[in-house]
């Protein structure tokens, strides 16, 4: 793309506010499976965890999935995270291939 893409005109406050609706959004839709994310988008929770450090987040990678999930990411896992099928995988596989080497 060529100029300035018009998001980025977007005022931080907007984003941000925009953004924690997004995870909030994401914590209260349990039965929305990171792998079915993946498969669809290209991107999950966990996406977004390493995205929130790739801008400065100083937690580690633990701290940043509990941030994103709202808890430790081995109690959401526990709770809410069921077993992944084959055709899961194979639609993520496929997605991630849609991504030009970004995610």
């Amino acid at each position: 793309m060529t100029g300035t893409d018009p998001l980025d005109t977007l005022d931080d406050g907007q984003a941000a506010a925009a953004f924690r609706r997004l995870v909030r959004h994401l914590r209260h839709r349990h039965d929305a499976q990171n792998i079915d994310l993946m498969g669809l988008a290209g991107f999950c929770r966990n996406c977004l965890a390493d995205w929130i450090r790739d801008a400065g987040y100083e937690g580690d990678k633990a701290a940043a999935r509990e941030l994103i999930h709202g808890m430790p990411a081995d109690e959401w896992k526990a709770n809410y995270q069921s077993e992944t099928t084959p055709q899961q995988l194979a639609r993520m596989e496929e997605s991630l291939k849609k991504n030009g080497g970004t995610h």
